[in-house]
Parts: C-alpha cells; structure tokens; sequence
C-alpha cells in the first residue's frame, strides 16, 4: 500500500469505529487517531464527527472516502498488471460456481481471464451452493463461488460482489400494474422457488423469516431446479418468483419480466468467494484477485 494513512481512513470510514479499525489494521488505536489527525491537518479541515462515542463521516469525509476508494482500485490494478510481468502463468484451475454465478456473472469474467492467461486451463462444475461446499471439501474444485450464507468454519468466505433478489411478474400480469404490494400479499400469490440447498431459497428464506414469515405460510406453486427454468415458468403462468437482479437483466430490457416492489423488504446479499482455510496456490489467488480486478471496471 503506497499511502498506509489512506487506509487507516478508509477502514475507519468503513467500520465507523476507531477500536474495531485498529483491531482490522492490527496497529494501536492512538496510532489510528494520530494518523487520522494527520490527514485532517492536512487538509485543514474535520473528516470525522464525534457524539460521544460514536462517529460519522462530515461532507468532505465522505468526498474523500469516494476518491481513496478510486485511488484503491487504481492501485490494485497497477500492482495486479505489474506483478504479472515476473512470470507466466501455467497450470489448470478447477472452478466450482453456484447456478446464477455460473450462468449469468461469471462468462465474461472466464473470458477475459483465457484472454489474459492462455496457457491457464479452466474447469468449471455448475451445483447449487451446498454441492459446491461438498466439492471444496472433498478436493475436486480449487475455488467456489456460491451464494449461501456462511456455514462452514473449515472454509474461509469472502465477498465476490454484491446482489440484489427481487420479485418478478411477467410484464402483462394483473400485479405489475400495482406500485408495490404488502409482505401479507406474499401468501396468497402463487409462487415458483429453487430447490433445497440453493443458495438463492436460504438467502430469500431467511429474508422472510426476519419478517417473520415461513416459506410453508406461502402458496409454492412449485420448485425448479435452475433459474432458466423458473423465468420461463413465470413468463407461461401468473405464478411469481424471487430471482437475482444479476439473471433478469436482459428480461428487463425486453419488457418481458417486471419487478414487483414489496413494502418493507429488501433482499441484498453478497455472492462469496469459498476457498479452504490454509495458504492457497498461486492460480488461485491470482484468479481471485483477476476476479476483484474485472469488478472494479
């Protein structure tokens, strides 16, 4: 890291909390505060508003958080291109990826990476999140990339990007008309979901039961196995289903599919690197951060 003091604002920006950024950055918290000190003198001006303690971010901290976040991504680009010059990459790395990952983020991702790296040799296995874990586990893939919660504490997770799930209608139903509907509307509207062990039905399921609503308080029309299957269902029956944002895109500049906004509820989750714990090998970690590269574009 060329300005370390950057970082130490940037992790405090993020966490809000001097002691827990310390904690992150392994240094003492008067050290924090002496660095985060120096940038305000050196900017002549607060980044930092205090209440006790609690802290936020004044104007000109959040003007600086946005620029030391683009400073971070020109740096790691720089040092990614950089650090590829010392050798060339050979060798076969097994990728295991949950279905909306597999089908609707990672193809050009792999694309760009063969490109780049030619003499590399990519496997990937398409499995819900659960199979993908089983996998890692028993040695058959290198790296997963799954949209589960954390489970297994022998793994080491780490967000790959960020994904909204939404609920969709095709375009002529009766329900797209409507602005919004209510979270009690959820058990009298037919609706299609995913298959146990989909990463996508444990993040919608614990979704709902914050809200205190059970998948079998819900009228499920039926479950599929993959998202294709679901969105053509949905277009051919006035059944309604959760899907990632990341897999309807191209449905919603067709005007085939809308989202049908739900008062009150939010559903946001990250898709996760899965790795085991333990040193990992240099294609794997280069891939992660080729992968954390091509998000930054």
């Amino acid at each position: 890291m060329f300005d370390f003091r950057l970082k130490v604002f940037d992790t405090v920006a993020k966490r809000l909390n001097f002691t827990k950024a310390a904690n992150e950055l392994n240094i003492t918290q008067p050290a924090v505060t002496k660095h985060i000190k120096e940038i305000e003198l050196n900017l002549n001006i607060k980044l930092f508003e205090r209440n006790g303690t609690k802290i936020k971010l004044t104007k000109a901290g959040e003007i600086l958080l946005k620029y030391t976040e683009e400073i971070f991504s020109v740096y790691q680009k720089m040092e990614f291109e950089i650090g590829q010059l010392q050798e060339k990459q050979k060798g076969t790395l097994r990728l295991g990826a949950s279905t909306t990952i597999a089908q609707y983020v990672l193809p050009p991702i792999l694309a760009e990476f063969r490109k780049r790296f030619p003499e590399i040799q990519l496997s990937l296995v398409i499995q819900n999140s659960e199979k993908i874990e089983d996998l890692l586990a028993d040695h058959k893939i290198d790296v997963g990339l799954i949209e589960a919660q954390i489970k297994n504490r022998t793994f080491h997770y780490f967000p790959f990007m960020k994904d909204e799930i939404v609920l969709v209608s095709r375009q002529n139903h009766s329900i797209s008309t409507k602005n919004n509907i209510k979270l009690d509307d959820l058990k009298n509207i037919p609706l299609v979901f995913r298959e146990p062990g989909s990463g996508t039905l444990e993040t919608i399921d614990l979704a709902l039961k914050s809200k205190n609503i059970k998948l079998n308080e819900l009228n499920i029309e039926i479950q599929l196995g993959s998202t294709e299957s679901i969105k053509s269902y949905v277009l051919h029956s006035d059944a309604l289903a959760f899907l990632s944002i990341q897999s309807i895109l191209q449905e919603l500049k067709n005007q085939t599919l809308t989202i049908i906004d739900i008062k009150n509820l939010v559903i946001e989750r990250n898709f996760n690197f899965i790795i085991p714990e333990g040193e990992q090998s240099k294609l794997v970690n280069l891939f992660i951060d080729f992968c954390n590269r091509y998000n930054l574009k």
